[in-house]
């Protein structure tokens, strides 16, 4: 049986480590804030004391944790129950300078590392059908686990390749989610019935599952996070940071970065981000 150390248990952590579970998969799992991981005793997982205690004896550790720092944070106190060959999965989206630095952290440890973050929120990751863009060494221990907590993986190359790949489709998701929320609240300014929006989009060029989804979520007021507000501004802030050093312009991606910001700041940090919605008007 494959054991895995899962170490980030948040709304896509805790979603992939269920479908680890049901593979029938030998699950360890920890995460920062510990009673967001005991729900998943009930599963089947065990619940770690740190990171050291996940990973030891694990073949694969997967990071899914909010960003590069706390993913550095979690492997350096992992590093005692670390061995040289353990498959290190790296999920999480981290940008590419961040990437670069925790692979130097892999290669320290002897680790065979993957760069393999994930396309989807929280549906796709409850319902064990992600995008895994993955790219270093195809480990046949990933087999298993890949095809448990996702529907499709694309390996597309050396570790950093699946990254950048990551930053171009989170950012149209960013960029469509924005769009939409800004339209949407014009229409409330003018005085539109957002119904009507709905009839002139739907069914046409524009339409797609996923406009519907966050249409319906503004429209109905339901924020249930699929992915947040808080971690969409985070990806800008990424996406920006990698288009700077490739030397490309990312406007929509700094507008959209500066609506999120306005949007956490008026307490919406851990809505969905469609409440990004709620940047266009000052009171919101």
């Amino acid at each position: 049986m494959t054991t895995v150390a899962l170490l980030g248990t948040g709304i896509m952590g805790a979603a992939m480590a269920r479908n680890l579970l049901k593979a029938g998969l030998d699950v360890r799992v920890w995460n920062r804030t510990k009673d967001k991981a005991l729900p998943l005793q009930a599963d089947g997982a065990v619940v770690a004391a740190d990171p050291a205690e996940a990973v030891t004896g694990a073949d694969v550790v997967i990071t899914m944790l909010n960003d590069g720092d706390a993913v550095h944070d979690a492997m350096s106190a992992a590093a005692p129950g670390l061995r040289s060959g353990q498959v290190w999965a790296q999920m999480s989206t981290v940008g590419v300078a961040a990437l670069e630095r925790l692979g130097e952290l892999a290669r320290a440890h002897g680790l065979v590392f993957v760069d393999a973050p994930v396309q989807g929120t929280r549906q796709p990751a409850e319902a064990g059908t992600l995008v895994i863009l993955a790219a270093g060494p195809a480990d046949e221990r990933l087999e298993p686990v890949f095809s448990a907590v996702g529907g499709k993986t694309l390996w597309v190359g050396e570790p950093g390749a699946a990254t950048r790949l990551k930053l171009t489709t989170v950012g149209f998701g960013i960029a469509l989610t924005s769009v939409l929320a800004e339209a949407l609240a014009l229409a409330k300014g003018l005085g539109v019935d957002p119904a009507l929006f709905g009839e002139v989009i739907t069914g046409g060029p524009m339409d797609s599952p996923y406009l519907q989804a966050k249409m319906k979520a503004i429209v109905g007021g339901d924020y249930t996070p699929s992915f947040t507000v808080r971690n969409a501004e985070k990806d800008t802030r990424l996406i920006a940071e990698a288009a700077a050093r490739a030397g490309v312009s990312v406007d929509l991606a700094e507008a959209a970065g500066e609506r999120f910001r306005r949007a956490e700041s008026q307490g919406h940090g851990d809505d969905d981000m469609a409440a990004g919605y709620f940047a266009s008007f000052p009171s919101a």
